[in-house]
């Protein structure tokens, strides 16, 4: 018998009334009423332009052909062009979503002797792609005010070897919605060449930030970008994304690629769509989320001992601390579920602090963040009261 591979994964919790995490998703999904705050995607998309593109390419039936291997030339030059990285050093790798982005990525980079320092809490499917490749991956705890809720250049240098070879930056981090600095950019490009080491720049939740920047500005030959439109382009469930590096970079990326006779093409022509239209939705997505926050602090405000660590979150989730209200987050979760509102309680995040937190994302429409207000309290006090 084929014994099971041990790598690194996420702990899914699964919620009462289900045997696995996919019969949980199953369902989530195909309830039509279910506010989706679990998943950090968005609904703030209306029929659009990226809707009638995908459309199209169905009428024309696109999907009866196989697409470019590498992504649409006009597709990679609109990306580059909304990074500011058209200036003819980047080179661009379409991929089936932001995840492919990071198998590869951990794949090419890291040999057998290497290991990686990530962060926890964190996204931890990429502590499970870089302990397939190298020895060891080595999560530094970020969750405290001290470093401010992020992996910190300091941290990185206290917890690296002569065998680091990879240091992942989420940025802004899920689950907590932390970003970074100039600053803090520019002290990794030194830290980066110094120590001839590669960065791992993952910018899914750019676009919900304040303010981002971009680590390839800063350290190109040592920074790989993850790209994706999941998030902000309301595309999660079309699977595209992209990986930016020098073209030294992507050429070695080039040769593990499996993917090799393209990605969707009805995806493809939806990006090309949402890159072209962004500025006709984007402060309306900002704004709402924006504001959407503000609704869940008032809530949270309200019970003793909740807190939000990162306020205001530069991403489109936020992690909500019930440690010292004497709350179970996967007890709000099953609470919530039940109210047709789906959250995630930490583990998924972390190791070490799933215990702590439950994660919301709330790029969905106002009305529905209200709603999980109202709701969030008479889970607080449904569970206070047994």
């Amino acid at each position: 018998m084929i014994s099971r591979k041990k790598y690194a994964k996420t702990a899914k919790m699964i919620p009462k009334g289900f045997k696995t995490p996919n019969d949980f998703f199953n369902y989530v999904y195909n309830d039509e009423d279910m506010i989706w705050m679990g998943q950090n995607t968005n609904h703030l998309h209306d029929e659009n332009g990226i809707m009638n593109a995908m459309m199209g390419s169905i009428r024309k039936r696109n999907y009866c052909k196989y697409p470019p291997p590498e992504g649409f030339p006009e597709l990679k030059e609109l990306v580059l062009e909304d990074l500011g990285l058209n200036d003819g050093r980047f080179d661009i790798l379409i991929t089936a979503g932001g995840t492919e982005s990071l198998y590869l990525c951990t794949n090419d980079i890291l040999e057998p002797e290497n290991n990686t320092i990530t962060c926890d809490p964190g996204y931890l499917i990429i502590d499970n792609f870089a302990s397939r490749f190298g020895d060891h991956v080595k999560s530094v705890p970020i969750y405290n005010k001290e470093c401010g809720y992020k992996l910190t250049p300091d941290l990185v240098r206290e917890n690296m070897d002569d065998n680091t070879k990879l240091v992942v930056l989420v940025d802004p981090l899920n689950p907590l919605g932390s970003c970074y600095t100039k600053e803090e950019l520019k002290d990794f490009a030194d830290l980066a060449e110094d120590n001839d080491i590669y960065l791992l720049h993952d910018i899914t939740y750019r676009d919900f930030a304040r303010d981002h920047n971009l680590m390839a500005k800063y350290a190109p030959e040592h920074t790989v970008t993850i790209y994706s439109f999941s998030k902000i382009y309301g595309m999660a469930g079309m699977r595209i994304g992209g990986i930016i590096g020098i073209p030294e970079i992507i050429s070695s990326i080039r040769s593990i690629v499996i993917n090799d006779l393209g990605t969707n093409v009805v995806a493809q022509h939806g990006a090309i769509a949402a890159l072209k239209t962004k500025p006709d939705w984007l402060d309306h997505v900002r704004n709402t989320t924006r504001g959407n926050q503000k609704i869940i602090k008032e809530a949270v405000d309200q019970v003793e001992g909740a807190f939000i660590p990162v306020y205001p979150s530069d991403g489109n989730m936020m992690a909500i601390d019930l440690y010292d209200a004497g709350i179970k987050p996967m007890d709000v979760a099953d609470y919530l579920l039940e109210r047709k509102i789906f959250t995630r309680e930490g583990s998924y995040t972390s190791k070490l602090f799933g215990h702590r937190y439950l994660r919301v994302s709330y790029s969905i429409p106002r009305e529905q963040v209200e709603y999980f207000g109202e709701e969030f309290l008479k889970a607080i006090d449904a569970i206070k009261s047994k």
